[in-house]
């Protein structure tokens, strides 16, 4: 990733965040689109729409007098192999329970 892991995961921190990711998944949108999607300020989806971009999960262009918030799949994909990392240790904690609980059972 080309940011902090610090800034990205504190986007991906906010339900709210991760709601607009969503929506960005499928379309670019404008901070008036995306806003339109929650019961919120305009200025707050402004802020978050802010924290994504600082985290490297959207790129933002301007078109006429819009910004377009676009979805950077990259940076979510860097994410998901650094949890991935984890996912052996995981892997290694349940068999290391399965075999506890066979052993029990005999």
């Amino acid at each position: 990733m080309n940011v902090g892991p610090q800034e990205t995961f504190r986007a991906l921190a906010d339900p709210t965040r991760r709601s607009i990711l969503m929506l960005l998944s499928s379309q670019d949108l404008s901070i008036r689109e995306v806003a339109a999607k929650f019961e919120v300020t305009r200025g707050a989806i402004k802020k978050h729409l802010s924290i994504l971009e600082d985290g490297k999960l959207i790129s933002v262009h301007t078109s006429g007098r819009e910004r377009i918030n676009h979805l950077e799949p990259n940076t979510l994909r860097a994410v998901s192999d650094w949890l991935g990392y984890f996912d052996k240790y995981w892997d290694e904690r349940l068999v290391g329970l399965k075999q506890a609980i066979e052993k029990d059972k005999i």
